[in-house]
């Protein structure tokens, strides 16, 4: 185990910043489950605060988990009876990394069990997709823009896709990858999250409660999967790993359609999309709107209007439109109203996802942390079609590295709804055309 005491301006890593960061540094090493380690650590923060603070001022203390899940019962067993703040008006908090489990049953354990030591207000539960500026934009792009308002429903939204691609593979992380797969490690957590700030209703106020409260909602209106709109699969060359089984069902690729059964969304298919070794590098949201009505200009073939997120790389925000095409003829094209960050942004430092919910949780700030009942919630959702695919009931079909994956996810796409636009390509703009 490590303790870090705190230091400021550690964002680059030249060698004069390491030298000043590497004395703030404090090793206590000690077995995870040994009263005598820990006793050690307390004793190396408690002389840390004392000489940081004659007074006797209120004690701070984070513990960040980068730890197998495994030994999470051991830890914090350890840090309750010998490393809590001593000090009136301190605190003591908490940082779990995913997996929060393996399925319904071990999360509820997890949750069980850090319950009986800690208070939810002390458990920060951190998803680092909730730290990234685009997806933390979606509650302003929401609720302080009239734009979107009558827009937001079944009336003029298709279908909504949340796309996480990798154009590589687990690169020598095969046997760790596959005990957990695509849809535990990308789709039950990281995009459901972006789900459910994409459906929910407007929050009473911004307060983490009230937010957190809406996310919810969501999830428990959220029908069970069916297990003919989802297609998982595995690239060809994933099994050559010596640490991946050779009869592995593990997916690598999963495409899943969930439908919210509410007034807002009914209908409409929320299309989940996550794999690796990939055509491409990309994690986004499309918006894609229905057809115009009585169309004119005969242009439906040209594709639909869609609002786009795009999360990253090259972090933008842009609505594809129809319009005419330059020259004498009415002919349609499809453009779009791009905001780009790196253009519009240049001189502006995003902050990683990291830096922002590790500074949240100094705060007390749990807006961008799962709550325990929403952790439930969504393992509930996925818990089922887990179970098919480890007894191996839902079986992963192979595709190419370097493919969009396999084809039936495609078709599955295009069955409910989802058309895509053929020929367009959004070009990010380059700082040069400024």
């Amino acid at each position: 185990m490590r303790y870090l005491t705190p230091c400021k301006g550690c964002e680059d890593t030249h060698e004069e910043d390491v030298s000043k960061f590497l004395p703030l540094i404090k090793y206590v090493c000690g077995p995870y489950d040994s009263e005598e380690g820990f006793q050690s650590l307390d004793k190396e923060i408690s002389a840390y605060e004392k000489s940081k603070d004659n007074t006797g001022g209120p004690s701070r203390r984070l513990f960040y988990f980068a730890l197998p899940p495994s030994v999470y019962p051991h830890v914090c067993k350890m840090i309750n009876s010998f490393c809590m703040t001593k000090s009136e008006g301190g605190w003591t908090r908490i940082v779990v990394e995913k997996p929060f489990g393996h399925d319904l049953n071990s999360a509820e354990e997890l949750s069980n069990h850090l319950g009986k030591l800690f208070n939810e207000s002390q458990i920060y539960r951190i998803d680092h997709y909730l730290g990234k500026e685009l997806v933390q934009n979606l509650l302003v792009l929401r609720f302080a823009n009239r734009l979107f308002l009558p827009l937001w429903n079944h009336d003029n939204i298709s279908n909504v896709q949340i796309v996480f691609k990798e154009d590589f593979g687990t690169e020598g992380r095969g046997g760790y990858f596959d005990q957990y797969g695509i849809i535990r490690d990308i789709l039950q957590n990281h995009l459901l999250q972006v789900l459910c700030l994409v459906a929910m209703e407007k929050p009473v106020s911004l307060k983490p409660e009230h937010i957190r409260d809406e996310k919810v909602k969501v999830l428990q209106s959220i029908l069970p999967i069916k297990d003919e709109e989802v297609v998982i699969g595995q690239y060809e060359g994933y099994r050559d790993d010596p640490t991946v089984p050779n009869d592995s069902n593990t997916p690598t690729f999963a495409t899943m359609v969930l439908r919210i059964h509410n007034e807002r969304w009914e209908g409409v298919p929320f299309i989940l999309k996550a794999g690796k070794s990939m055509n491409s590098k990309k994690a986004e949201i499309r918006v894609q709107f229905k057809d115009v009505p009585g169309d004119i200009f005969k242009c439906k073939s040209k594709g639909r209007n869609e609002f786009v997120i795009r999360l990253q790389p090259s972090e933008a925000i842009y609505m594809k439109l129809t319009v005419k095409e330059p020259g004498l003829e009415m002919k349609t094209t499809q453009s779009e109203l791009d905001l780009s960050y790196r253009q519009r942004y240049q001189d502006v430092i995003i902050p990683e996802a990291y830096e922002r919910l590790i500074l949240d949780t100094i705060r007390g700030d749990q807006q961008h942390f799962v709550r325990r009942d929403e952790l439930k919630v969504a393992w509930e959702i996925f818990t089922p079609l887990l179970h098919k695919i480890d007894n191996s009931e839902v079986k992963s079909l192979p595709y190419k590295p370097g493919s969009r994956g396999p084809e039936e996810a495609d078709k599955l796409a295009e069955k409910v709804g989802y058309v895509q636009t053929h020929g367009y390509v959004w070009i990010p703009p380059t700082l040069s055309a400024v």
